[in-house]
């Protein structure tokens, strides 16, 4: 059973790359900042006794459905007031892109970067975060979850609500669409 210390330091260290995963799917600042809430007060509310262990599971598993719905939402609003969304991403605010961090450095490396080979590098960085977002929806998020959110095969299975190797097939179709995508930039990892 977790406590409310440790379910409150789990929403902490979650939300970050949870707001991230969020944006890539609905394109809105605002729209992915109340799924994330929406997502934590789930948790807290219905699985705040579960131990700590189970939570990365079950919110990857809430934000999902909290993402659905939201895009259900705007399915249904959609056909009452017969328009388009805009779903044009916004700009980046300079939030951290914790997934590419260890390609970035962490800060505290003991060399100092030439402003070219950091400017290189943020450039590198923006072209693997559009890449990604590229891609189909549910490599995406099968891509995110096990090498972002570093959850095992079973683990994103089940967040996912599909079998084992549709996630095998989905995480490597993803690796191979940002391969041949980054190749072409001509950006080498």
């Amino acid at each position: 059973m977790a406590t409310e210390k440790e379910l409150s330091q789990f929403l902490k260290d979650v939300e970050k790359r949870a707001f991230k995963r969020a944006l890539y799917h609905v394109r809105d600042e605002e729209a992915a900042l109340d799924i994330v809430q929406d997502s934590m007060l789930k948790l807290s509310h219905h699985y705040g006794d579960k131990p700590p262990a189970e939570l990365p599971m079950l919110f990857q598993r809430i934000l999902s459905n909290c993402t659905l719905d939201w895009f259900r939402r705007q399915k249904t609003r959609n056909a009452v007031f017969s328009r388009m969304s805009d779903f044009e991403p916004e700009g980046d605010d300079g939030m951290d892109f914790d997934l590419l961090e260890s390609y970035a450095g962490n800060g505290d490396e003991q060399t100092v970067q030439s402003a070219e080979e950091h400017t290189q590098r943020l450039q590198t960085l923006q072209s693997i975060e559009k890449e990604v977002q590229e891609l189909p929806a549910r490599q995406r998020e099968a891509f995110l979850m096990r090498y972002w959110e570093e959850m095992d095969v079973a683990e994103t299975a089940a967040a996912m609500g599909c079998s084992e190797g549709s996630v095998k097939t989905h995480c490597f179709r993803a690796i191979q669409t940002l391969s041949k995508a980054l190749k072409a930039k001509g950006i080498q990892l």
